[in-house]
């Protein structure tokens, strides 16, 4: 495997690791390439190109598609596939029933959108989301490797809470307004998957709210941004010394 590969090259301490901890390791290596591809495809339809340009074209936003959107969400689903049957096999040893129920919800969602073609602008916001389990995966590779209390995990820390600020919180809020501005052409969906739009993103909000507030608390149970802000000055102290 391409992360096991990788692993043993830049982290020594990998080959001491349990079978257990490997494959968890192996795992969040995948999952980090994914989310690199799905946050980036997702950015580069939504604000780069003009697929979803409100004047761009005369077709429902709802309802255009592409060639890359297509393989965006194909390879979405082939993620979360693979990773729940990992998580069901190893279960909860990868992650309990909220893991399970938010992978469910994903690729129940992905496949409508992409048999369908309908909505997939929303599916894309959603999965840019994703651009936030680089930090979740780093803050766990950390903490195994033993440099829980390294300036670095706390940097990841802070930057995990933004991140998930930003991408899971304030970004949802905009998906809801968005979707409310434009209900008149939501309303044109097949019911299947105008009810499931409805329903679907509110539960991985609620998710996402829940997750938020865990993040938030072990960073004010660690100070994270007490040392990081500290550790700011110290260096704007330093550089100002010289």
């Amino acid at each position: 495997m391409i992360s096991s590969i990788i692993s043993v090259l830049c982290f020594k301490g990998y080959r001491k690791l349990s079978n257990e901890k490997k494959l968890e390791w192996n795992n969040r290596g995948f999952s980090t390439f994914h989310a690199f591809i799905a946050s980036t495809a997702s950015l580069y339809l939504l604000l780069l190109s003009d697929l979803f340009s409100e004047d761009y074209y005369d077709e429902l936003i709802i309802n255009r598609t592409s060639s890359l959107s297509k393989t965006v969400l194909g390879i979405s689903i082939g993620y979360f596939l693979s990773d729940l049957a990992m998580i069901l096999w190893l279960y909860p040893a990868l992650g309990g029933l909220e893991y399970v129920l938010h992978h469910g919800l994903s690729m129940f969602s992905i496949f409508l959108a992409l048999v369908s073609g309908k909505a997939q602008i929303y599916i894309l916001m959603v999965l840019f989301t994703e651009i936030t389990t680089p930090f979740v995966n780093l803050r766990w590779y950390l903490d195994v490797a033993g440099l829980k209390s390294s300036n670095i995990y706390i940097c990841n820390g802070v930057a995990l809470f933004l991140g998930w600020l930003v991408a899971r919180i304030l970004l949802f809020i905009y998906f809801f307004v968005h979707m409310a501005i434009h209900f008149d052409q939501v309303k044109e969906i097949f019911p299947l998957g105008f009810y499931s739009l409805l329903v679907v993103p509110p539960m991985l909000a609620i998710m996402n709210v829940f997750w938020f507030w865990k993040i938030a608390k072990e960073c004010m149970d660690n100070d994270c941004f007490d040392s990081q802000i500290s550790n700011w000055a110290v260096e704007w102290i330093r550089l100002g010394l010289h």
